[in-house]
């Protein structure tokens, strides 16, 4: 484990831990699995050497979560909101120092990783108030003396596999909500940034003993994609909420319903904002702007696609080739810098290569596209964010690439640009900016976007713990976080009680014996 690393587990107040896997207060280091090596993609330098969950690991983790469902779903809801409060206050006090962890881990850009602690925190305040109020209904009986209810259950284990671009946030979405659920939660984080989900469960595990929490409300397993694999068909595990590439939605999806279970899938987005020659564009730009580079253009919800009225296409295109020359890019952790490396150097091919197949495709590169090199620029990760113009729809921009990549497209009528917001298989962010009343409500309308998120005056990016969130098409259809997403965590039990003095069949139905 690297100096950096060390001192920020010392700023978070914990030791530094080499494990593999914990169920809370017991830590697992015997393992046959795979040792990984960790590498930061700020400064190229080795974090860390990790030995990875093997199968007994594995066992020995879900036997332990077994048992601890059984006991915390009898704790109170309110209750376990109080606990789930107190690891929010845990957060509160440790933000800056976890933003950090996130930051150097993933490279994100310091602010970016003291917001993803934010949403954790604002998640946990969610569910602690959601903890009074997992109501059910009740319903009118046909039948005299008769009283219908529906109530609320906890489901069991929750399967959550996390990807590299929010280290913590997503899983505590899922974990927030399934522990005053009554669900207990095991978490397979990112191979590629394990010590951010190794500082949140040492965290929660403080928290979760101090109030005497059962062992084995929230556990931990580091590995690659075959312990994926195990929670995906283990049918202890009635839910597994996955986030990630679309292919590995596929897989984790296929397996879960093989067995009849239950999947939460957040997948890909290949987003779009449509700019209307109604904007107040100077007004909006930042929105723009923070869309398609932000966390340098590795968010689900980043904007891929600007689509722009032909009437201000021009000063669109010129104004943002201008903010994209003034972006300042380097290490995260230095609060000028907009925008730090891509996770990896696959990551860094992956931008080279979808650039060179745009131009085959017809595209013509506006501003950036290359990548960063000298001092500073050490890992290998880095590049400069590139814009390019294209006449159609092609192959590569039907793609969503992980990547600080932005095409510009023009259009003339509103239909003509919802065409080709919608003419992609991804579905989960949107935006229009627009001041005109009417087109506003269009976009929002059932002819309009078909995606799960849709924003006026807004950017792609950047959603509120308050709303679902989640997307269509190849998306996966799945909702996290705020409104009713709770009930993915829960089963649903209808009731019926007759405290009459006979046995009316329901329908009028006779069966006199």
């Amino acid at each position: 484990m690297n100096s950096t690393i060390k001192e920020l587990f010392q700023d978070l107040g914990i030791e530094a831990q080499h494990q593999i896997g914990s169920t809370g207060q017991s830590w697992f280091s015997h393992s046959h699995g795979p040792i990984q090596t960790q590498y930061s993609p700020v400064d190229g330098q080795k974090l860390g050497d990790i030995q990875w969950a093997d199968e007994k690991v594995y066992a020995q983790i879900l036997e332990k979560a077994e048992s601890a469902f059984k006991e915390w779903r009898k704790v109170p809801a309110p209750k376990r909101g109080e606990i789930v409060r107190q690891f929010g206050l845990a957060l509160r006090a440790k933000k800056e120092s976890l933003g950090a962890l996130v930051s150097y881990e993933m490279g994100k850009s310091l602010q970016e990783g003291w917001g993803e602690v934010q949403e954790m925190i604002d998640i946990c305040d969610f569910a602690t108030g959601l903890s009074r109020s997992l109501n059910g209904f009740t319903i009118p009986s046909e039948r005299s003396q008769h009283r219908m209810m529906e109530q609320y259950h906890p489901l069991g284990i929750i399967g959550i596999i996390s990807a590299f671009n929010f280290p913590v946030a997503v899983w505590s979405w899922n974990a927030a909500l399934a522990w005053i659920a009554g669900d207990v939660c095991v978490w397979k984080p990112s191979e590629k940034t394990p010590y951010s989900a190794l500082a949140c469960q040492i965290i929660a595990a403080e928290v979760f003993k101090a109030h005497g929490v059962p062992e084995g409300v929230s556990c931990l397993m580091i590995g690659g994609r075959e312990i994926g694999q195990e929670l995906a068909q283990d049918i202890r595990i009635p839910l597994v909420s996955a986030t990630g590439s679309v292919s590995m939605g596929k897989s984790v999806g296929m397996a879960v319903a093989s067995r009849l279970g239950k999947s939460l899938l957040e997948l890909g987005g290949n987003n779009a904002v449509i700019v209307s020659q109604k904007a107040d564009i100077s007004r909006l730009m930042t929105g723009i702007l923070f869309g398609s580079i932000g966390t340098a253009g590795q968010r689900c919800t980043s904007t891929r696609r600007l689509i722009i009225h032909e009437e201000v296409y021009e000063t669109v295109k010129n104004n943002l080739i201008k903010a994209y020359n003034q972006l300042k890019i380097g290490n995260p952790l230095h609060e000028e810098n907009h925008m730090g490396p891509l996770i990896d150097k696959a990551a860094v091919h992956t931008f080279l290569k979808a650039i060179e197949q745009a131009k085959k495709e017809g595209g013509n590169i506006l501003t950036g596209g290359d990548l960063l090199t000298g001092s500073g620029f050490e890992s290998g990760c880095y590049v400069k964010p590139c814009i390019i113009e294209m006449k159609s729809q092609t192959e590569i921009v039907a793609e969503e690439t992980f990547a600080p990549i932005l095409y510009l497209f023009k259009y003339n009528a509103l239909e003509e640009a919802l065409a080709l917001q919608n003419g992609v298989k991804q579905g989960l962010s949107s935006a229009m900016l627009t001041d005109d009343l009417l087109e506003a409500e269009y976009f929002l309308s059932v002819e309009g976007s078909d995606c799960g998120i849709a924003n006026i005056n807004i950017g792609t990016s950047g959603a509120e713990i308050g709303g679902a969130f989640g997307g269509e098409k190849e998306t996966g259809g799945g909702r996290e976080s705020g409104s009713d997403a709770w009930k993915i965590y829960m089963r649903r039990q209808t009731n019926t009680i007759n405290y009459g003095k006979t046995l009316p069949l329901a329908q009028g139905i006779r069966f006199d014996l």
